[in-house]
């Protein structure tokens, strides 16, 4: 090859180009140099196009990139371009999300729902919607399931839309008052007054300081002389500050509270007249007569024992002009009492002091180990306490009072206690009479001895928050009445396994063993006596442990001869101070004219403050519930049927009407009463007349669930019970509280009776009537009793059907729980050897429910949570068994067995064992004895 033709195929390799004829592919420096003059002609022709051939383009040119290069662009974009439109629902974990959420309100929740469905989903979750239900009282009627989702907004809603709306005007008709916005011109009004008001105050304060100033010693500043000058003469730091502090606060209160009462009322409600800026002149005059007027706020102190239940509430109920004192029961003393009262006053007198504690119509609980009563008030320390606190309260001239929270008003002890407070004191002491029903109801019933408008509650709480705390104590009370009954045998078993240990102590500490052999039944009688001190809880242990021996002592000689050591003490010496105490009961029923004057007062109570005040309660009922329910029936918008209105309160009202009758027959024998005159006679033919209460009573339960029922299924009866209820008018209680007092009734009837029959003479003709009204109550009383434990079998009935899974229908006519054991179920290992050397192992623990006509038998499963302590315990049903064909069989205790027998029906057989032999006792003597009640 010649070379002409080698350089010309070297040529035509070098210009050799791939997919473009124009780009040479071997000389990187030409093809760099062609590359960028082609990106440039692009980007120019790319400045030459519209926007949407810029889009095509792009578009065309990002279809045609790889994985690498699309991935290559979207890390450009996420270095220089920051994405900021990002949904954090979809980002961020779904609690943090919900709690984003939580702070919108209910319009703006509705409107974040429609954005997207995530949205939408979060916004409709129950856990932000039952917060702002709850808030208002609106509970749900049921219990969502698992998947359902929405169920608390459904319900917001529902409850909005029952709502009364008013509009400006009808509420300007309703309340008086137009919420319109003030004119640019009264705002500035406004301002200047204000601006002026306070520079006012400021130079006063400013001008009263520089007195101060002036008044000071002039040792008061000195370094050097002031070490020399007495201190009895110079003034502590901390009380000229205070007493600046304490004068500057009273100069702005009462500057403030004159410029107030200066100023004159607006014209009209629209309030197109504004308050008029008052001159110069005249704010002078107001503040030099400040030192002659009489704007002094009295001063009213309580006093709130820890004792009383939830006093936390009775602390928040008082009002802002009272000042709450709250004292420990226990560890304190009456002079540190007396302290306390000292430091709330401030060196000034109180116009009245209240006591708030716990105590009963014969005495006062006022500390532990001081209850204030007839037979310990003139102890000295006792009376220098209340001579001291009634030094602090003003005169009863000047209208000073003590008011005692205790209803000492109900007994002559308790009134010869408040009298004789009044001589040692020269103060005014009152107290509730107590005729009144529930837990601390006496404080909301009359007081002894007022002459003022407002009663003592009112001064010092407010009436609504007290109301609410009376009702919490009650229902407490009742709780801590169940929780007593489940915890007194553990509670008996403890007092005498630690009095147990400490006599054993005792008699180890102080004796040999062969001595305490001897002297076993000392050590028992001592154990004995210790549980009744701590039962008792008397301030003279010692005492009473003497009282206690001997009283073990007389038993113990009275029926064996031969101790003529114990029979050397009397007791009717000892305990000759509790004979006189009786002996004066017994003798004062003797006195006919006592007799008759304190009859006559407890008849007139009962009269005025006892069914009275019951009347009223069943008023309320009628006054507050029928008449708006019946008077909506005749307009368009009936909140409950006839039907219903008649099943809830026809038996309530026929209770009314015969109240009524009751109490104008007591009215009209009172107006002529005298010591022949009776009431018995009243009471016997009431008790002819109580068919109201029978029906009233069978038809309770029906009342109740029909309440419910219409409750859960009708808004506006719903949305009507949420206005009445809980409010001053109900005496903050709900119409199922306010249908309970027919049922507590009777309870007081027999009190009352009992009361008026003690103080009857037994040759009055009225004694015969009154115990026979007791004998109508007591037998009526047994019929309410009756209803309550058909009641309350039945509930147990339904508790133990839910708690068992698998168990059949249990509800039968006259079906009750007897007994509930759990036992162990074992199983013999060899049943060819004798029974003494069976061995048993436990296959399953079992739990034997024991009803008046068959056995159920069910599994016991006990499992542990992690972090609780308390475990859970499951039931599955296995069999139940009629009684009739129940065999029962003991297996007498071995060496490897013990406490065991045999259960055996008609298909299945369980061998059973208990804990302790006493269980089994117990057991098997409440199935045999239930076995032949059946039988019978």
């Amino acid at each position: 090859m010649s070379t002409g033709e080698s350089q010309k195929i070297l040529e035509m390799e070098s210009f050799h180009t791939r997919f473009s004829a124009w780009t040479p592919f071997s000389n990187k420096s030409l093809n760099r140099q062609l590359f960028q003059e082609r990106v440039a002609l692009i980007s120019h022709w790319f400045d030459l196009w519209t926007n949407k051939q810029r889009q095509e383009f792009l578009f065309t040119m990002l279809l045609r990139c790889t994985k690498s290069q699309l991935r290559f662009v979207q890390d450009w974009f996420a270095e220089r371009k920051q994405v900021a439109r990002v949904d954090f629902c979809t980002v961020l974990p779904r609690r943090l999300a919900l709690y984003i959420f939580s702070f919108l309100n209910p319009k703006d929740l509705c409107t974040a729902a429609q954005v997207s469905w995530p949205w939408k989903f979060l916004t409709e979750q129950d856990c932000l919607w039952m917060p702002k239900c709850v808030r208002f009282g609106w509970f749900l009627p049921y219990t969502p399931t698992d998947n359902e989702y929405g169920a608390w907004k459904r319900h917001y809603i529902a409850c909005v839309s029952n709502l009364d709306w008013l509009t400006p005007r009808e509420a300007t008709a309703v309340y008086g008052t137009l919420n319109e916005p003030k004119t640019e011109d009264e705002e500035l009004q406004e301002r200047r007054r204000e601006k002026y008001l306070r520079k006012i105050i400021w130079e006063k304060i400013a001008l009263h300081k520089k007195q101060l100033f002036k008044a000071r010693p002039p040792w008061g500043s000195g370094a050097c002389c002031s070490r020399l000058v007495s201190f009895s003469h110079q003034p502590q730091p901390s009380q000229v500050g205070q007493e600046r502090e304490g004068l500057c606060e009273a100069l702005e209160k009462q500057l403030v509270l004159a410029s107030l009462d200066a100023l004159p009322k607006r014209s009209n409600v629209s309030g197109s007249h504004s308050y008029p800026l008052l001159p110069k002149k005249t704010l002078h005059g107001v503040y030099e007569n400040e030192d002659n007027t009489s704007h002094t706020s009295q001063l009213h102190v309580i006093l709130i024992s820890s004792r009383i239940p939830a006093y936390e509430m009775v602390v928040d109920s008082t009002k802002a002009g009272a000042v709450a004192v709250v004292y420990e029961h226990s560890g304190m003393t009456l002079e540190s009492l007396l302290c306390l009262v000292d430091r709330a006053l401030h060196g000034q007198k109180a116009h009245s002091v209240g006591i708030f504690s716990d105590g009963d119509s014969r005495g006062i609980n006022l500390l532990k180990g001081y209850k204030i009563a007839i037979k310990n008030l003139l102890k000295p320390e006792v009376r220098d306490f209340w001579e001291k606190l009634g030094s602090y309260v003003a005169t009863e001239e000047e209208g000073g009072h003590v008011d005692i929270f205790v209803p000492l008003g109900a007994s002559e002890e308790g009134i010869e206690v408040l009298s004789q407070l009044s001589q040692l004191t020269g103060t005014f002491f009152t107290a509730p009479t107590g005729i009144a029903t529930g837990s601390y109801q006496h404080i909301f019933s009359d007081w002894l001895g007022l002459e003022w408008l407002q009663l003592p509650p009112t001064i010092y709480f407010n009436e609504s928050k007290l109301q609410t705390w009376s009702n919490l104590s009650d229902s407490l009370e009742d709780t801590l009445k169940s929780v007593r009954k489940e915890l007194n045998p553990l509670f008996k078993d403890l007092q005498k396994s630690i009095s147990g240990r400490m006599v054993g102590q005792f008699l180890f500490d102080t004796m040999n063993l062969a001595h305490i052999l001897n002297i076993q039944e000392t050590a028992q009688v001592l154990a004995d006596g210790l549980v009744e001190l701590s039962k008792a809880d008397s301030d003279k242990p010692l005492e009473f442990l003497s009282h206690f021996l001997l009283k073990k002592c007389s038993k113990k000689s009275s029926n064996s001869e031969g101790n003529v050591t114990l029979m050397e003490c009397d007791p009717e010496e000892t305990f000759g101070s509790l004979g006189k105490e009786k002996t004066i009961t017994e003798d004062s029923s003797e006195d006919p004219e006592s007799s008759l004057s304190k009859s006559s007062l407890n008849v007139k109570v009962l009269a005025k403050l006892s069914e009275r005040r019951y009347v009223q309660t069943l008023e309320i009922v009628r006054d507050v519930y029928v008449r708006p329910l019946r008077a909506s029936l005749g307009s368009n918008r009936a909140i409950l049927s006839a039907a219903n209105v008649q099943i809830i309160f026809a038996d309530i009202l026929q209770i009314l009407s015969l109240h009524r009758q009751f109490l104008d027959n007591l009215r009209d024998r009172l107006q002529d009463w005298g010591p022949a005159h009776c009431v018995g006679d009243i009471f016997t033919r009431f008790g002819s007349q109580w068919t109201p209460y029978t029906n009233f009573f069978n038809n309770y339960s029906v009342v109740l669930k029909t309440i419910e029922k219409c409750r859960d299924m009708l808004p506006a009866f719903r949305a009507f019970l949420k206005r009445r209820e809980k409010s001053i008018v109900t005496k903050m209680l709900s119409l199922p509280e306010l249908l309970l007092h027919p049922s507590r009734r009777f309870e007081e009837y027999t009190s009352l009776l009992y009361a008026l029959r003690l103080y009857t003479p037994a040759g009055h003709v009225d004694r015969e009537d009154l115990t026979t009204a007791i004998n109508q109550i007591k037998n009526y009383q047994g019929f309410i009793d009756q209803m309550k434990e058909n009641i309350k079998r039945k509930e147990q009935l339904s508790d133990i059907q839910k708690i068992v899974w698998g168990c059949p229908v249990l509800s039968e006519v006259n079906r009750y729980l007897i007994r509930v054991q759990d036992v162990a179920q074992i199983h013999c290992c060899d049943e060819g050897v004798s029974f003494s050397l069976r061995l048993y192992e436990q296959i399953h623990d079992l739990s034997l429910f024991l009803f008046n006509d068959l056995l159920l038998v069910s599994s016991r499963a006990t499992s542990h949570m992690p972090f609780e302590r308390t475990p859970k315990t499951t039931y599955h049903f296995i069999a139940s068994v009629t009684l009739h064909s129940l065999f029962v069989e003991d297996i007498p205790d071995s060496k490897y067995v013990k406490n065991a027998f045999v259960l055996q029906g008609p298909k299945h057989e369980w061998i059973c064992a208990t804990e302790a032999e006493v269980e089994k006792f117990l057991w098997l003597s409440a199935l045999q004895n239930t076995i032949r009640s059946s039988m019978k």
